[in-house]
């Protein structure tokens, strides 16, 4: 069964076609500045690897956008399908299931409509995620498709770990808790990890780092997710690209009363203007700008200094949480590209009886061993792929 694979922003769309029983990728690419001037299509046949084409065409709308991907897909010449009947099944990506979803669903109304009434907890994801699904079924309707949730790997974390110590009501009436985010990337990468080492999923304790612009840290003991850096929103734990990541949150009122700001002004500013773009006085939000400023500008080394350290906190607090670590995977971005990051953090790991083998680290692959032989806690470099998990989820519930 070949899936379809959609991941709809609210400019963008990336896509991709991914035959289920061979897990084998068809085609990808990505619909960009949807609504806007300048709007493209990129197409990538994978099967014949043709390479990437590139289209500026009108996009009026993610209806718009949906029908561009059909027809490249089932284009005569460079299409990987003869039609969309060999299209099985649309998995969609949606950013918050709430406490609704703990795990992927059939899509049905009553699931547009549990989505849409968690959307004020992730409005710029959750509308931009059912224009995606409003316009599939429109052009597909008889398509079976399933939403997959970044937030349902999380949902195993026990109370003591998804609780704010803020008024009860705010949780019983606004469900104002920790959720976390990434899921579908800590559950690929978690169940990687384990699958590289040998040895079960339900018998390890590993922590994920998935580091990007976006970052987060999940704690996965014996096959479940125990805690999540980030929290309501994806604002919370690490330092990120522009996100700033912890800090008191009477900050807010303090900025807000020092600038004559509202508070979301100020957590505007939290989101899109601060992370390693403010620590670097605004020189980069993109860590290959900041290392190679590293030596020669003291506010990009800052920025990565403070955000390596961050990252080896987490690592150090989930250690404890867990009561023990058994493999430490980076993921993403900067967690699969950056040897200088992934050392950085390192070295912070020395109790662990963590070793870096400098000659591994400074390689790129979808997994790398970056610890020595002989460290208590095995390190790896492992490629995530969100796309594949989707696709995974839909085949399960759709086959």
């Amino acid at each position: 069964m070949n899936i379809l694979v959609i991941n709809c922003g609210s400019s963008s769309l990336k896509f991709q076609v991914i035959d289920a029983e061979t897990e084998k990728l068809l085609a990808k690419g990505l619909c960009e500045r949807i609504g806007m001037d300048g709007a493209s299509i990129t197409y990538e046949n994978k099967v014949e690897n043709t390479g990437k084409e590139v289209n500026e065409t009108p996009m009026p709308d993610h209806k718009q956008a949906v029908s561009l991907v059909l027809n490249a897909l089932t284009n005569e010449k460079t299409g990987v399908l003869k039609s969309l009947d060999e299209i099985g099944a649309v998995g969609h990506r949606i950013v918050h299931g709430g406490e609704k979803f703990t795990s992927s669903a059939v899509i049905t109304d009553e699931v547009v409509e549990a989505i849409k009434e968690v959307s004020d907890l992730a409005p710029l994801h959750n509308p931009a995620n059912l224009i995606g699904i409003d316009a599939c079924k429109a052009l597909m309707p008889g398509t079976p498709m399933v939403a997959v949730f970044d937030t349902a790997f999380h949902q195993t974390m026990p109370e003591k770990a998804y609780m704010y110590a803020l008024p009860l009501s705010y949780y019983r009436d606004y469900k104002v808790r920790r959720y976390g985010f990434h899921g579908t990337s800590h559950s690929y990468v978690s169940k990687k990890a384990a699958e590289i080492v040998g040895k079960p999923y339900d018998s390890l304790k590993t922590i994920v780092c998935h580091l990007g612009n976006g970052a987060s840290v999940s704690a996965v003991c014996c096959g479940k997710c125990v805690d999540t850096s980030m929290g309501l929103t994806p604002l919370e734990g690490l330092i990120m690209g522009t996100r700033s990541g912890d800090l008191d949150p009477a900050i807010i009122e303090f900025i807000a009363g020092k600038e004559n700001k509202t508070a979301a002004e100020v957590v505007s500013v939290l989101n899109k203007k601060s992370g390693v773009f403010a620590l670097s006085d605004e020189l980069s939000s993109d860590f290959r700008d900041l290392e190679e400023g590293y030596e020669n500008n003291h506010y990009a080394k800052l920025a990565i200094d403070a955000f390596c350290y961050r990252v080896a906190k987490y690592i150090g607090s989930y250690t404890a949480a867990m009561n023990g670590v058994d493999v430490i995977a980076f993921t993403a971005g900067i967690g699969e590209n950056s040897g200088f990051v992934r050392g950085k953090i390192m070295e912070y790991l020395g109790y662990l009886g963590i070793k870096i083998n400098a000659e591994e680290n400074g390689k790129r692959d979808d997994v790398l061993k970056i610890s020595t032989d002989d460290s208590k806690v095995q390190v790896y470099s492992i490629a995530t792929n969100e796309e594949l998990a989707i696709a995974r989820e839909t085949y399960a519930l759709t086959k």
